[in-house]
């Protein structure tokens, strides 16, 4: 199996090089309004966001910003095949302008954005990131009743593109080879996420780490495999280091990244060198933790009613029975981006 990965460097609110209904999924963080790293991306967009952060109007410039990232959703609108799904990684903000210290709901916002674009808002995901311990408390600390709440969470939002969902040909072999377990299953669509962490990006020139924010690549890996089968193609309109292209490329998919800064594209070509080794490593957990569940089981006297076809092991639900992992053997530059060999992986037998 082979797969493809473009990187094109270029504002994506326009998305020009993409046709119509070309991607199944779209996974993405984009840069967060009111977040202060971000002002000066926003006012580069638009220069009236720069005048109504001056002059303190923070639900004006809250609007400026959002109506640049509403172009690229009007452009994920039109890019997505219908059925698909587009998952958005984003996070509120808290903020003191003029006098007032007040929450930005960049969620509420860009839920609102999707269904004005005919997306139906399928169950989020809230998952909890670390903070600085030092600095949980806002505004008078210990004392009532002025302290705030500290933000420590993250939203995924999902929405589909339209009222229906995808549709296969009876008996896909792609979609069947693309099964999860039962119990990543319970783990991955449950709708509170604790057990995955933010990661610091280990980059080595300081003014991009000051303009990347990359989610974790736990996030874009479960929403590949949880929402695309092997043959999609995944879209992340603002790629940054490319954690999207990685996962993507790990769980046999393609992807296409839009980046406005070419340096970040140096900073992939890094961390591909590793992905084949990556790709192992992940796999590889995937398959310990559906050892330990399984001897778990039957330790406690549960019978299996179903072997996997493609691996010597039981699994609960006859779903599962055809899944197959594939890991990268290779990566190769392209004029367009890289071009991924996969090969079937084969697993370690359980014993009953």
């Amino acid at each position: 199996m082979e797969t493809d990965h473009r990187v094109v460097v270029e504002d994506s609110r326009q998305l020009s090089r993409i046709e119509d209904d070309a991607v199944e999924l779209v996974v993405t963080s984009p840069p967060y309004p009111m977040i202060e790293m971000w002002d000066g991306l926003f006012a580069e967009l638009n220069p009236a966001v720069r005048d109504e952060l001056d002059a303190e109007n923070g639900q004006a410039a809250f609007e400026l910003m959002h109506s640049e990232l509403d172009e690229v959703w009007s452009e994920v609108a039109r890019v997505l095949v219908d059925g698909g799904i587009a998952c958005i990684n984003v996070g509120d903000a808290t903020r003191k302008l003029d006098g007032s210290f007040r929450v930005y709901q960049n969620h509420s916002r860009i839920i609102n954005a999707f269904e004005d674009r005919g997306f139906e808002p399928l169950p989020e995901v809230l998952w909890r990131k670390p903070v600085n311990s030092g600095a949980k408390f806002m505004g008078s600390g210990m004392l009532p009743p002025n302290a705030y709440v500290t933000l420590e969470h993250e939203y995924i939002l999902n929405f589909r593109n339209g009222k229906t969902q995808r549709k296969f040909e009876p008996g896909s072999e792609r979609r069947y080879n693309s099964a999860y377990f039962w119990e990543e299953r319970n783990q991955w669509f449950s709708d509170i996420w604790t057990d995955v962490r933010g990661e610091h990006q280990s980059l080595t020139h300081d003014d991009l780490r000051d303009r990347s924010a990359a989610y974790p690549f736990e996030i874009p890996y479960r929403l590949v495999n949880m929402y695309s089968v092997y043959g999609d193609t995944v879209l992340d309109p603002f790629w940054g280091t490319g954690t999207t292209s990685l996962a993507a490329m790990t769980a046999g998919r393609s992807s296409i990244g839009y980046e406005l800064d070419e340096q970040f594209t140096h900073v992939f070509d890094e961390r591909v060198s590793d992905v084949a080794e990556l790709t192992q490593t992940v796999i590889r957990e995937r398959l310990d933790a559906h050892h330990a569940f399984v001897e778990e089981k039957i330790e406690s006297g549960t019978e299996f009613n179903y072997d996997a076809e493609n691996y010597e092991f039981p699994v609960t639900t006859k779903q599962e029975r055809p899944i197959q992992f594939y890991a990268v053997e290779s990566v190769e530059r392209t004029d367009e981006g890289y071009r991924a060999v996969h090969e079937p992986f084969e697993g370690d037998a359980i014993r009953r």
